[in-house]
């Protein structure tokens, strides 16, 4: 649907948008079942699997570094926004106070409301990823993910879990609620990797 809200991506953005993209500066909303509304206060982050079992508290989150990073996000649905300013917790940051099994090489996002996803660890763990609580400076409304989702700018934002509780650390990949429903298990946007025979 192109008209006042999307556009065709011009030739100057240097590879920035992948294939079968088109141009957003809204910020749609896309979830299976309702919104999910909660207070920042009760956010906790769960780290099982194989990890030692931790909490990650509201307060615990705000105690780590803090860091905002820009970047171009791709959906599934074919859009992409440029340019998005996101604050929070970059994963390599967290990663610092926890303590994996050597067998762990895949995580499962939990979310409040069920919503489950999967990445490899290698994913997971790139060094621009963020629970962001912040988004363009104001605090991320809850039909964005707010108070807490995950970031993971280089694959399509379904694999950027919204209203974050959980993080199961796993030695085999397993499918998350879109992989189950026909998704494809990586997501990569500029490989097209929409579905499970892309």
């Amino acid at each position: 649907m192109l008209g006042r809200f999307f556009k065709k991506p011009g030739d100057d953005l240097g590879g920035r948008v992948p294939p079968g993209q088109t141009l957003t500066t809204r910020f749609p909303v896309l979830t299976y079942g309702p919104s999910q509304h909660y207070a920042p206060q009760d956010v906790v982050v769960r780290v099982f699997g194989l990890a030692e079992e931790k909490t990650f508290t509201w307060d615990d989150l705000l105690a780590l570094p803090q860091t905002t990073l820009t970047y171009d996000i791709h959906c599934v649905t074919h859009w992409s926004k440029l340019d998005t300013t996101w604050t929070g917790v970059r994963v390599v940051d967290l990663m610092e106070h926890l303590q994996l099994d050597p067998a762990a090489r895949y995580v499962m996002q939990h979310s409040v409301g069920g919503y489950t996803t999967n990445l490899s660890l290698e994913d997971f763990t790139r060094p621009e990823n963020l629970l962001a609580h912040t988004f363009g400076g104001e605090p991320l409304a809850p039909e964005h993910g707010g108070p807490l989702r995950l970031v993971v700018p280089h694959l399509y934002f379904w694999k950027s879990a919204k209203w974050l509780d959980g993080l199961e650390f796993m030695a085999t990949d397993r499918p998350g609620f879109w992989e189950r429903n026909g998704y494809h298990m990586r997501g990569d946007p500029f490989k097209e990797e929409r579905y499970d025979d892309d």
